[in-house]
């Protein structure tokens, strides 16, 4: 495959096909069901095989095609077990893995990003791809000065393959939301349209590396690769040795997942004070441990500039509510626009609603796991006439729209990590605003959640 497929039809023609087969496997089962089969067994292989072809159709269209089957991945902590198990292993093959360019691509590309003599900065390049990706793919190879490095190299036609793909999925938004029951697909579209736009801008890309590299050097927690050359399609960095966030999912040792949640919960919480970023793509393909135990972080193609840190109003209204201050809740949310002027909620039930997004910070350590979180998005789908009243009346200011994405993302991760973290203290250590009330009752039980 030289590069991605471009043509409308093609592409719109191969989308298509993942509504329409679920749709035909449906009537399928129902005609099983009919002359006698299990219903059970008929319902798991209808999802094994619709799970086959997302990975098959999404993986080989790669753009924003295979961005929306990685937000799945993220996302699919919270999705009942029925619905989401037949998903799970196809979905996390996305986050890595795709047809790769052959050599021949490789070769012309790097020529024209570093000019012909490209071969002159390197020891050795390995021609095969070790990782592809949504819209660009790694090489390993070994710099000029013997050091190990990554080389991401952007597939050819990446940009016109991301508009259309994000056209046609947008389109296909009902179709697709059968698919995964529960899973509200268009907002979700929106969000990574913005987002993949600007990873096209590899650039931008090694400039928020860079800056990130910097605010973290020798920094014990984490590992963040520098960056030793950069053209608009092509950057190359060093190379991180590690174990895959996705594998210790899949596999780790409990002490591996708590480890990994307390870094990944302290990256988020830290990066906006120390950075003046958001790494904001928290899927597992982004993070590997070290052996040393730290954080590797491999890419940063979307990120939020927060140049004054995290906003305060975030920590303020988690302190009020979780100290039961309904009015201030109230008040603090209208002055930041969450709350609008013509819309008078009852105070105390805003912050029920409220209440459990603001459970982990209630004890000193917290279990994320994935029954929590289908806990949560199961009483987000059964909510009462007042509460939906609630919901829909709530309003996201632009400017917090990529914070509360990415927040919810990662929460997410640490409940496929099912890990055990110290949630409350890293967000008292580098969340603005949450300090401005009196500490909580530190004899909270250390380790709470649903197991």
């Amino acid at each position: 495959m030289s590069e991605i497929p471009r043509g409308a039809l093609n592409r719109t023609a191969r989308l298509a096909s993942l509504p329409l087969s679920a749709a035909g496997r449906v009537g399928l089962g129902w005609g099983h069901r009919l002359i006698g089969r299990d219903k059970g067994a008929v319902s798991a292989e209808m999802q094994r095989r619709t799970a086959e072809q997302v990975f098959e159709v999404l993986g080989t269209l790669k753009g924003g095609a295979m961005k929306f089957g990685q937000a799945l991945s993220v996302y699919e902590a919270g999705i009942p077990d029925e619905y989401a198990e037949p998903y799970r292993e196809a979905l996390s093959k996305l986050q890595n893995a795709a047809p790769a360019m052959p050599p021949a691509t490789v070769q012309r590309l790097m020529a024209e990003q570093l000019g012909t003599g490209w071969r002159d900065r390197f020891e050795e390049f390995d021609p095969t791809a070790s990782a592809a990706a949504s819209i660009g793919q790694v090489h390993r190879a070994i710099w000029k000065d013997g050091r190990d490095v990554a080389v991401k190299i952007q597939y050819p036609g990446a940009g016109a393959a991301l508009k259309a793909d994000m056209d046609q999925l947008n389109r296909l938004a009902p179709l697709l939301g059968l698919m995964i029951p529960g899973m509200q697909v268009r907002p979700l579209l929106a969000e990574i349209r913005d987002r993949v736009m600007e990873e096209l801008d590899y650039a931008a890309e090694a400039a928020n590396q860079r800056a990130f590299a910097k605010g973290f050097a020798d920094d014990p927690d984490f590992l963040v690769p520098k960056v030793l050359a950069s053209a608009p399609k092509v950057i190359v960095s060093e190379w991180v040795e590690g174990i895959g966030m996705g594998k210790i999912i899949t596999s780790g040792t409990p002490e591996q997942r708590d480890r990994a949640g307390l870094l990944l919960t302290l990256l988020h919480f830290s990066a906006p004070e120390r950075v003046g970023l958001l790494h904001a793509d928290p899927h597992p393909g982004n993070y590997l441990l070290t052996e040393d135990g730290r954080l590797g972080v491999i890419d940063f193609g979307s990120i939020a500039r927060l140049p004054g840190g995290s906003p305060p109003i975030i920590g303020r209204i988690s302190r009020l509510a979780l100290d039961g201050n309904a009015d201030d809740v109230l008040a603090g949310l209208r002055a930041e626009g969450f709350i609008l002027d013509n819309f008078h909620p009852d105070p105390v039930a805003l912050l029920d609603y409220l209440a459990p997004f603001a459970e982990p910070l209630r004890h000193k350590t917290f279990h994320f796991s994935r029954k929590w979180m289908q806990a949560q998005a199961a009483r987000m789908s059964n909510l009462s006439s007042e509460e939906t009243k609630l919901a829909r009346h709530i309003n996201l200011p632009p400017s917090y729209l990529m914070i509360h994405r990415v927040t919810f993302g990662s929460i997410g991760v640490l409940c496929q990590l099912d890990a055990t973290a110290p949630f409350r203290e890293i967000v008292a250590a580098w969340q603005p605003g949450f300090n401005d009330g009196n500490d909580l009752d530190e004899s909270s039980p250390a380790d709470v959640g649903p197991a």
